[in-house]
């Protein structure tokens, strides 16, 4: 596969419905599952704070109610608070009460084996309410937060400092794991849902991808109508075509029959002028002879045309090139059996966009000519392109090793009657017909110097392209 082609072909994938579909419902759930993703991780997180806040401010509240002051003027209490990691030591949980004024002595957890020092409050007031909350670094190297409270004890107005400190970090890794665990959900049921929805959506368009097959088994000349049973909104779109497929054939068959009516209505008046032109004999008769023949060849060539010209662009008519190629190459090659013929097709099958007829007079006049012309070689292939066309074309290509055609008189080659040697038999009409019937299909016929040392003639067709 070629570069250009395979380019044409993503470039075709991408402009499909199927794709636009597809990228459009899959970007759309990736859209909305990030989007489910962020607000729920974000829900969590303010919930578990909350939560951490809530249980830290509790268990202040529990602590300053169970200390209290000896009448030594020493703190004490025994607060019991329910968790057994203020007995874990290096837990990240603490609490600790200090004395401010008055009071003496300091009590705190089991949990906590070292100092955690506190911020001044010019760095981290107090409100109101003489309550403060900050960060700070555990004994254990983790993250802390610290609710801290100052407390008036009895009426000596002996104050204490009340610090509440619980694990943060231990708070972000239970967020962090909430988050990794709805992630890898979430992705699971996106994955799950997106190949669904592609699912449904090739599904749904599978009456499109019918509709596409029947109709290139149509071009292809394998039915004649778009058969079977499709949806509501597909329905509509068959028998519209179905009928422009009816449409189109009656019109070409009606041209074929008024082509045949009028060949048969001039048929009997040509050869009528024919006889009588023999029969007055002479210079005069030889003549209306001439005329007669060449308004028989003027009427069979625009007839020609005309049949061509109705079916150019129907899409019924379709030519195996291998099979009619090898089929007139053996009928040549015994015909000529002096003549060395080299013939070269390729092994994919390539169809020609036309009918058999028209085929086999481009190829039969172009092998005659070689024949007619050439020494001791002929040689003829047939390969896919050009290069660049996207493979809707073929090229033929027919070489002889006689004397060739000078370049400044190609053109003249073509001219329907010109012979530019009268020394060989013929009516020079053979490469005429060849560049009408290519012109009549969209393609081309250009004649050069062959390295074979004769003529080279090159015709580029339609061809039904493959479908991808």
């Amino acid at each position: 596969m070629t570069g250009g082609s395979a380019m044409a072909k993503l470039r075709r994938r991408l402009n499909s419905l199927t794709f636009r579909v597809v990228a459009f419902s899959t970007l759309w759930a990736v859209v909305a599952l990030v989007v489910i993703a962020t607000v729920i991780s974000s829900l969590f997180r303010q919930a578990s704070e909350r939560g951490f806040e809530s249980l830290l401010t509790a268990h202040l509240f529990n602590l300053i109610g169970s200390v209290g002051v000896s009448p030594a003027g020493m703190l004490q209490g025994s607060p019991n608070l329910g968790d057994l990691r203020f007995t874990v030591p290096q837990s990240g949980w603490y609490w600790a009460v200090e004395p401010v004024t008055g009071a003496t002595g300091q009590l705190r957890s089991q949990s906590l084996t070292g100092q955690i020092p506190s911020p001044p409050s010019s760095e981290v007031p107090f409100d109101s309410d003489f309550q403060r909350s900050y960060l700070a670094e555990g004994l254990a190297g983790e993250t802390i937060e610290v609710f801290e409270s100052e407390f008036v004890l009895d009426a000596d107005n002996n104050i204490a400092r009340f610090r509440m400190m619980g694990n943060r970090t231990e708070l972000e890794d239970d967020i962090s794991a909430f988050e990794q665990q709805i992630y890898l959900y979430l992705l699971i049921f996106g994955a799950g849902m997106i190949a669904i929805n592609a699912l449904a959506i090739l599904v749904g368009l599978e009456p499109l991808r019918r509709v596409r097959r029947a109709l290139s088994e149509i071009r292809a000349g394998a039915a004649q109508r778009l058969d079977g049973t499709f949806p509501a909104e597909i329905a509509p779109l068959a028998d519209e075509t179905n009928e422009l497929i009816e449409s189109n054939r009656r019109i070409v068959e009606r041209s074929r029959t008024q082509v045949g009516n009028l060949a048969h209505s001039l048929k009997t008046p040509l050869a009528v002028l024919t006889n009588e032109a023999r029969s007055i004999g002479g210079a005069k008769g030889r003549l209306i002879e001439d005329q007669a023949g060449s308004m028989r060849q003027q009427v069979e060539h625009y007839l020609q045309r005309a049949r061509m010209a109705a079916q150019r662009d129907t899409i019924v008519f379709r030519t195996p090139v291998k099979a009619t190629m090898e089929r007139m190459v053996r009928v040549v090659a015994k015909l000529n059996p002096h003549m060395k013929l080299d013939a070269r097709f390729p092994d994919g099958e390539i169809v020609f966009a036309g009918e058999r007829e028209d085929f086999e007079e481009i190829v039969g006049n172009l092998l005659e000519n070689a024949m007619k012309w050439g020494r001791k070689a002929v040689s003829v292939s047939v390969t896919p392109g050009p290069d660049g066309s996207g493979g809707r074309n073929f090229t033929l290509v027919v070489e002889d090793d006689g004397p060739g055609i000078p370049e400044e008189k190609t053109r003249d080659a073509l001219v329907r009657g010109r012979r530019l040697d009268e020394t060989k038999p013929g009516t020079g009409l053979g490469l005429a017909i060849v560049a009408d019937v290519v012109k009549e299909y969209g393609g081309s016929l250009h004649l050069a110097r062959s390295d074979l040392g004769g003529l080279k003639a090159t015709v580029v067709l339609r061809r039904v392209q493959e479908e991808v």
